[in-house]
């Protein structure tokens, strides 16, 4: 027993000891003539390199077509210049090498994991599969059906398409409201010669970075990088930078969304939020923490632990380049609607109210620092920081000042973070449920807007 005690002490101090110190590790950035940014890590822990390469190529550039980003990302791996699909999934695969594919709301990424000894190999299908994809009719078909299929099903699912829905709401107008899998319209209408004008258009390499961290002689692969990115030539970007939004709603609302045979109520209770760069980013999450960024937050307490109105509560800030939203969300009986709205409004209102006291600052302190260590530990999270810092426009001081920016924050000061960002007036409420049960009970959070979740989109 003795033993183990001395160990838990030993790891509660390695741990505290890794979030001190911990920096970005050291790394090469340059840029090749056509250009594409380039980092390069080395890190020889392991014989393993590891790739994240990011475009500008996200949902926000949907236009009305919504879902294409998505598509078009996916559809990269449906063959290239020198391999099939299958060909892919086979060589891949026989290694145990991944290479995923997939587009978020303003960026599409590319990321591959493999070993030293098949990099001749992978480099070959990374290079084929970023630069000559063919978009082969057939398979993009067959996928289409399936995502089709999908749509439907995932509105079987109300806790999975809740944030679509309150994007929508929140950003009605602006591209970050694009449904990032689309409609069922949007998508049938959607093909292959489609998916490759926007990779035309949108895998530019005036606004692309690939990152690179493993095992590897930074010499070497510079050249390697050069010599099989360096003369990939694309049309220089034609897509607008994205304007940020501007919220048109000065009170509260509500969106109604009925599910006539749901059970539960799923809710989510916000409004805006912050940028990713927002120089008060780590005091924000610092506060969000205690209110509903762990098991023992005041919204789980509150909801699941003392009251059983919910299997869990939280709170979060989604954030992106121009903007943010901030949102509680939960789940609940179709008979306890109103109670856990409102139980949820009161933990929210405490904190402004009460605000936060030097015990509690201290323990959501330390839990953010032994959180943060294992964000960045293997080398596919350094290399999916590299580009994150490329497309969210950060850079390492982020990751190097944050244990100071931890500890420098006062009681005081979550005073003023809380009145700045969490907001308490003009929320947006979003609920799926069944709207014939809850309308008039819900009607007093403000006005209501309904659809039905079997209405085509969001």
């Amino acid at each position: 027993m003795k033993y183990i005690f001395t160990l838990f002490i030993a790891l509660i101090v390695t741990g505290a000891s890794l979030a001190q110190t911990f920096k970005v590790p050291p790394y090469q950035k340059f840029k090749l003539k056509n250009g594409l940014t380039v980092y390069l890590m080395e890190q020889h822990e392991v014989p393993l390199i590891n790739i994240s390469a990011v475009f500008d190529a996200g949902a926000v550039q949907d236009g009305s077509r919504y879902g294409i980003a998505n598509m078009t990302a996916e559809a990269l791996l449906f063959g290239s210049s020198k391999y099939t699909k299958s060909q892919l999934e086979e060589k891949i695969e026989y290694v145990g090498a991944t290479v995923d594919t997939y587009a978020g709301k303003e960026v599409a990424k590319l990321t591959a994991s493999f070993a030293v000894k098949d990099q001749d190999l992978l480099f070959d299908i990374i290079q084929d599969v970023m630069t000559k994809p063919t978009f082969d009719q057939a398979e993009f078909d067959k996928y289409k059906q399936r995502q089709l299929l999908q749509l439907t099903q995932q509105k079987e699912s109300p806790r999975g398409v809740v944030n679509s829905y309150f994007n929508r709401f929140v950003y009605e107008g602006h591209p970050y409201a694009n449904p990032l899998t689309g409609t069922p319209t949007s998508v049938s209408a959607v093909s292959a010669t489609d998916a490759r004008q926007f990779y035309q258009k949108n895998y530019t390499t005036d606004r692309a970075a690939i990152a690179i961290v493993g095992d590897f002689n930074t010499a070497d692969m510079k050249k390697r990088v050069t010599d099989l990115f360096g003369s990939w030539k694309t049309a220089s970007s034609t897509s607008p930078v994205l304007a940020e939004p501007t919220f048109s709603f000065d009170k509260n609302r509500v969106l109604l969304v009925n599910k006539d045979d749901a059970r539960e109520t799923t809710f989510l209770i916000g409004g805006k939020g912050i940028t990713q760069n927002n120089p008060d980013f780590i005091p924000v999450t610092v506060v969000n923490t205690i209110l509903g960024g762990r098991f023992t937050s005041w919204l789980n307490d509150a909801l699941r632990v003392n009251s059983g109105l919910t299997y869990g509560a939280s709170s979060r800030f989604g954030t992106y380049r121009k903007s943010g939203t901030f949102a509680i969300s939960t789940f609940t009986k179709v008979s306890t609607t109103t109670q856990a709205i409102d139980m949820a409004l009161q933990v929210l209102d405490s904190l402004h109210k009460t605000g936060i006291d030097e015990k509690t600052l201290a323990s959501a302190k330390n839990y953010v620092k032994a959180d943060f260590p294992p964000k960045y530990e293997s080398a596919s999270e350094l290399a999916n920081l590299l580009t994150d810092m490329f497309s969210m426009g950060f850079d390492e001081s982020f990751i190097n000042n944050f244990q100071k920016n931890v500890d420098g924050l006062t009681v005081a000061k979550t005073r003023q973070i809380i009145d700045q960002y969490f907001p308490k007036n003009s929320l947006q409420f979003v609920l799926i449920g069944k709207a014939e049960t809850i309308r008039d009970k819900v009607k007093k959070y403000g006005t209501i807007t309904e659809k039905e979740i079997k209405a085509d989109g969001f």
